[in-house]
C-alpha cells in the first residue's frame, strides 16, 4: 500500500502532462537540467575558492593591530 508501482508513476506521468502539455514539457526538463548545469559548476567553483583560500593562509597567525 505504501509502496509506489510502475502505475503510480505513469499516472504521475498522465497528469503532468495534462497540466504542462506535450510541447512544453521538454523544453521545462531543457530548462531544468541547464539550472542543474549552472548549480553544479557554481557549487564547484566556491568549493575550489574555499580550497585556495585554506591553502593560500599563512602557517602564522595573525598579528593583533594596534591604534
Amino acid at each position: 500500500m505504501g509502496e509506489f508501482g510502475p502505475w503510480h508513476l505513469l499516472i504521475v506521468a498522465g497528469v503532468f502532462v495534462l497540466l504542462f502539455g506535450a510541447k512544453r514539457l521538454p523544453d521545462a526538463a531543457r530548462s531544468l537540467g541547464r539550472s542543474a548545469r549552472i548549480m553544479k559548476t557554481e557549487l564547484r567553483s566556491l568549493h575550489d575558492d574555499d580550497r585556495a583560500v585554506v591553502t593560500a593562509s599563512p602557517a602564522q597567525p595573525a598579528e593583533p593591530v594596534t591604534r
